[in-house]
This record gives structure tokens, C-alpha cells and sequence, in this order.
């Protein structure tokens, strides 16, 4: 049996609504595009367009899920990064846009480099140095972790996009070996006190282990600039995504650990979002 398409996603729309949901008018279509297969532009060239009962239930739970604040990735299961689709769930910090900023400063700087080694400190899901893998030729990308669980998600996406990132289990540098030529790294950097005032989708559902930087959101810089000195080959570069009122601060904590040439970077919404240097 079939029903009207406009009905089930008009239904789906007035429960987010009412789950006081903020983008509930893209999260409707973005959940009936992943779950009916239909966009708004379906709707718009054929209004009597209808989906079965079996998919406009799967659309209907997933929309439940949804009014509890569970994140929209969490419920489809996958994330767009760098133009490429990532798996993501509960054990990995869903990759954001903010942090194209990050990947692309990365790319820009090995544009016509070859035979570079890069490690990804803390991957999470893999993103930083899948993309990097994906879109750069002749690069060597290692990624780092301390959570098993992250890593397996990591392995999952480095399969599924056809990458050879080469996956390590650490506490940040603790069993990492031999020298790169860029280290980049988006660590934890939320304040402790900060992540009880996150939205409920952010720290109720992001693992706190890729949230919580601790009292003042900035021991993993100083922990991981510090070690990355005897990482990085002759002229290596250290790359970080940071927190909007963190720039200076981590600028700081590269210049005190004798990084040169140090750039605080800004995102679209003009908040400062990475910070770079390198290393005589």
C-alpha cells in the first residue's frame, strides 16, 4: 500500500516542530531524502507523489529519533566532509564544516609536494586524514587515537573511501615512531565547565573524550606542540583546528615552543578556527 509523500513529510515536520527542533524544516527533507528517497524539488514537480507504508515508517521512527535530539547523523549513519560521504555514530565527533577550513589550509600547503609523510593526531572518524589521503597524490597519511571504538569507525571509512591511511591506537604521541613532514591535529578543546551549556544533539551524544579539553581548553596544544618537536622533519609544519577565542592563545603556545611563521586562520563565519606554524 502506498500514501502521499507531502502527508508523511508534512506530519514528520509539525512533530519536529513541536520537539522545538531549529532547522526542522532541513531537517525533514534531509531525513526524507536519506529514508524516502524524495527531495523537496520531488515534491514540488509531482505534489501527488507517494511512498510505500514500509518507508514512511522507517521516516516516522526516524523522525522520533530525531525529536529526542538525537543527532541527524547519528540517525542516517553517515556525514558529507570534503565532498566525501563519512560513516559516523555515537563514538566519533561528527566532522563539521568548520573544519574544512582546516583540511584545506592542509592541501594548500602540500599542493606540488611529493613523497610527504602526515599525521593525523586524534582522527576521530578519520576525516582529517582520509581527505587529505583522498585528495592529495604521493602522501603518506598515518592517523592517531586513543579510543578503540573511534578506530574501528576510522578503518570503516578508510575502506569505504579507498584510502590506505594507516591507523595506530596512542595516547597522542605515546606510540607513534619516526618524523613527519606535517602533523595536524583538531584535539579536544572545550573548556570542561563550557560542555554542560553545549546543545543536547553536542554533549549528550559526542563522545566527551573528543569535547573536553580540560579546565581551559588548551592541555592538548600545549601537550601536542610540545611532543610534536620530535616528530616533525627539518621545516615541518604543525596545524591545528582551534576554538573561535582560542587563536591567540595557541599562536602563544607555538611561538613558546619555537614555531616560526605562525598564522591564526578564520572560518566563513569570520570566528578564528586554525592556527599554523612551522619548525626550523
Amino acid at each position: 500500500m502506498e500514501v502521499l509523500a507531502k502527508d508523511v513529510i508534512k506530519k514528520g515536520e509539525a512533530m519536529l516542530q513541536q520537539a522545538e527542533i531549529a532547522d526542522y524544516k532541513i531537517d525533514v527533507m534531509l531525513l526524507a531524502e536519506h529514508f524516502l528517497g524524495i527531495t523537496r524539488n520531488d515534491l514540488l514537480l509531482k505534489p501527488n507523489l507517494k511512498t510505500t507504508e514500509e518507508k514512511a515508517e522507517q521516516f516516522g521512527a526516524a523522525i522520533k529519533l530525531r525529536c529526542q535530539k538525537i543527532p541527524l547523523q547519528h540517525i542516517t549513519g553517515v556525514q558529507e566532509f570534503m565532498g566525501l560521504e563519512f560513516l559516523v555514530n555515537e563514538h566519533v565527533l561528527i566532522p563539521r564544516q568548520d573544519t574544512e577550513v582546516l583540511v584545506e589550509l592542509v592541501l594548500q600547503y602540500l599542493k606540488g609536494k611529493e613523497n610527504v609523510k602526515v599525521l593525523d593526531v586524534c582522527t576521530g572518524s578519520g576525516c582529517i586524514a582520509i581527505s587529505i589521503a583522498k585528495l592529495t597524490d604521493n602522501t603518506e597519511v598515518f592517523a592517531s587515537d586513543i579510543s578503540e571504538k573511534a578506530l574501528e569507525m576510522a578503518k570503516k571509512n578508510n575502506q569505504k573511501i579507498g584510502t590506505e591511511v594507516s591507523l595506530i591506537q596512542s595516547n597522542l604521541f605515546e606510540q607513534i615512531e619516526g618524523t613527519f613532514d606535517v602533523i595536524v591535529s583538531n584535539p579536544p578543546y572545550i573548556r570542561t565547565a563550557v560542555i554542560a551549556e553545549l546543545m543536547e544533539e553536542v554533549k549528550d551524544h559526542d563522545p566527551w573524550i573528543a569535547l573536553d579539553g580540560h579546565e581551559d581548553g588548551l592541555d592538548f596544544y600545549r601537550e601536542i606542540t610540545e611532543k610534536a618537536k620530535q616528530h616533525l622533519s627539518p621545516g615541518g609544519m604543525l596545524f591545528y583546528e582551534i576554538g573561535f577565542d582560542q587563536g591567540e592563545d595557541v599562536k602563544h603556545i607555538l611561538e613558546n615552543n619555537g614555531f616560526q611563521e605562525i598564522h591564526v586562520v578564520k572560518d566563513l563565519s569570520r570566528n578564528d578556527r586554525v592556527v599554523y606554524g612551522g619548525l626550523k
